[in-house]
């Protein structure tokens, strides 16, 4: 057989291959300019010993670590009992704050689920800070997601005493692991749905999701495909992560975080049907409109325990997680225009 002859490239083919480079150039760096960059510059270096303020504040973390993910343990619909225990834990905690605390319940399955809400008044605008409070099916759940439940915690003592701008809602959410993910029966859903039923006009929802984790170690930290160009692959930086329609808020977010706290961050507006962006309770809040962000240490990417019977509260870098949680104050408090409030003492 005669062999081939290749085509020859000629002019007018260079110019349009040439084109369409760059086209794809254009469109590569307007989706890195849009969805990847982020303000200011992450912390890098080693970090700064820990104040008296975050040592308690570590100390109070690692207590209601052990409370959910220690003592309660597994808890979900499937042990009905402790996710009860669960939500008469965050309701009593979030109570000796000295304000009111209100379950808005719901039926799902045959059963009856709590959502748990502090709320701080302010104007109409609302901010959201939200966590769920079960784990996944044969998980103790000290990280994923008593560390979320802890920082709720944490973050609404802080700002118990503070009037802010902007009305200000801690919310603890159950029924975000499977079965429930991702449908009516979650927490969040419901509460999102009611958010949008009241027509209440929430401005931003931080969810607060498996912060506990983390690592100098090159190689322990992992993306789905592409974005290991980009984010380094040591697993010691807090992500802020939020859906395209969601990039003003991440910016901001991170912004304030990289500004005040001396810890590395990253940060992405992405589509949410990649892996990992949609996998909490801000997918909840997208699907009524709202822009909403997840903080998180990335959980699947880079625990190596996440979801399995080992993720027990030992398994807690408590030092990195106070650090994470006084950085995320600030956060908060440039949401809802409140002062930032001091750490607890000694």
């Amino acid at each position: 057989m005669a062999a081939r002859r290749l085509p020859i490239l000629t002019r007018k083919g260079a110019i349009r291959l040439g084109a369409l480079a760059a086209v794809l150039a254009i469109l590569a760096l307007g989706a890195w300019s849009c969805m990847i960059r982020m303000p200011g510059k992450s912390f890098s270096g080693a970090l700064p010993p820990l104040s008296p303020g975050e040592e308690a504040l570590a100390a109070s973390l690692r207590k209601d670590v052990a409370e959910l993910g220690g003592r309660i343990g597994i808890r979900n619909s499937m042990a009905l009992p402790a996710l009860e225990e669960a939500a008469d834990f965050m309701e009593s905690r979030l109570a000796s704050n000295g304000l009111p605390v209100k379950r808005e319940s719901y039926e799902a399955r045959g059963n009856r689920f709590h959502n748990v809400v502090l709320e701080i008044p302010g104007s109409s605008q609302v901010v959201v800070v939200g966590a769920h409070y079960d784990s996944v099916i044969g998980c103790p759940g000290a990280n994923d997601n008593g560390t979320g439940s802890a920082a709720l915690l944490a973050l609404a003592a802080r700002f118990a005493k503070v009037r802010p701008s902007r009305t200000l809602r801690f919310v603890a959410f159950p029924n975000e692991e499977p079965p429930h993910f991702q449908t009516m029966e979650m927490g969040s859903r419901q509460y999102a749905r009611g958010c949008r039923e009241r027509k209440d006009d929430v401005v931003a929802m931080v969810s607060l999701e498996t912060l506990g984790w983390y690592s100098d170690e090159e190689g322990t930290q992992q993306y789905p495909a592409p974005l290991s160009l980009f984010y380094p692959s040591q697993g010691n930086f807090l992500a802020f992560v939020g859906n395209v329609s969601s990039g003003t808020l991440v910016r901001r977010a991170i912004g304030v975080f990289r500004e005040k706290a001396r810890f590395p961050s990253e940060g992405a507006a992405l589509p949410g049907w990649l892996p990992g962006v949609a996998w909490s309770d801000h997918w909840s809040f997208w699907e009524e409109g709202y822009e909403a962000i997840m903080v998180t240490d990335t959980a699947a990417f880079r625990y190596p325990h996440y979801h399995l019977p080992s993720d027990t509260p030992e398994k807690v870098d408590y030092g990195r997680f106070a650090r994470v949680v006084s950085g995320l104050a600030e956060v908060i408090a440039d949401l809802t225009g409140a002062a930032p409030p001091p750490l607890p003492g000694p």
